[in-house]
Parts: structure tokens; sequence; C-alpha cells
């Protein structure tokens, strides 16, 4: 069989991360970004739920200690190959730093794909917490050279989306 190329660049990791990309680019397009964030975030917040319930019973706890918080959220990103850091903590907000996505380069040009962060984060720390407010301030999706995202705490009139705990 001469046409099979073994130096395709394809596994079921790049084959993910590019129909990702081209789900969430195809929803920008015909729905604009707003609504493919809108899309996304009821997906992240699912995740965000089964993500948090997985960290919680590991834990053996209903509710984890939101200065485990921090931790939890690196940890996540990093089985995800990403590359999140805590850059400061203080009593209202965490302020995180992301050299690498876990999406790859398949995120540029796909802010969209942003909303999976800030929903799954707002989850974990809103169900900790009572309350987060998340920032993305600086996206590699956006063009920016790293991520910088801000989990606020407490009530604040920066920019973002809130999450409460479920009910």
């Amino acid at each position: 069989m001469k046409m099979v190329e073994k130096d395709i660049p394809l596994d079921r990791d790049t084959f993910f991360r590019q129909m990702l990309r081209t789900l969430s680019g195809t929803l920008e397009d015909v729905v604009g970004l707003s609504q493919a964030e809108g899309y996304i975030t009821v997906v992240g917040a699912r995740l965000g739920d089964a993500i948090n319930a997985m960290y919680k019973e590991r834990a053996n706890t209903s509710r984890i200690p939101i200065a485990d918080v921090p931790g939890i959220l690196v940890d996540l990103k990093a089985r995800l190959d990403g590359d999140f850091s805590v850059e400061s903590v203080d009593e209202d907000k965490i302020v995180l730093v992301n050299a690498r996505c876990p999406f790859g380069e398949k995120v540029r040009g796909r802010p969209s794909l942003c909303m999976m962060t800030s929903n799954v984060f707002g989850t974990i720390v809103a169900d900790s917490n009572g309350y987060a407010k998340v920032q993305v301030e600086k996206a590699i999706a956006r063009g920016d050279a790293g991520c910088r995202v801000i989990v606020h705490l407490r009530h604040s009139n920066a920019p973002g989306r809130e999450y409460f705990p479920d009910a």
C-alpha cells in the first residue's frame, strides 16, 4: 500500500483539537462570537461540574477548601497539557498565568474556546467559595503571548463572567 504516509501529523489528540477548532470557528462564523461563547459556556459548565465532582470525590469532601483551589486549577490544566501557574493569591482574587493552552495552537483565533477555562474555573471556585467572577485578561486565543486569568473571589466591578454555586 504505497498511498499510506507514515509522516502525516495526525493522531487522536490532533484530530480532536482540530475538531474543536472547526466547531468553535463554525459557531463564531454562523451565530457570532457572543452566541458561540454562550454555547461553549453550557458545555464548560457541565464539564466544570463533572471535574469538580472528581476532585471532591478524591478529597473525600463535599466542598473543597478555598485554600486548595489554586493548586487544583493548576493541576487540572496540567493534566490537559496546559502550563498554568499561580501568579498571586489574596483574599480578593486568584491570578493565574499560562504559557501553553491545552488546545495547543488550534486555539489561536478561537476566543470562544476561552469559555471552557472560564466556566471550569468559575464552577470550581464558586462551589468552594460561594461566588466567582472570571476575567480572561489575556488569551493566547486572542493573539496574546500567554494567558492571564483573574478569578475574583468577591463581587467586583471588574469585567468578567460571574458564577454561583449550584442550588
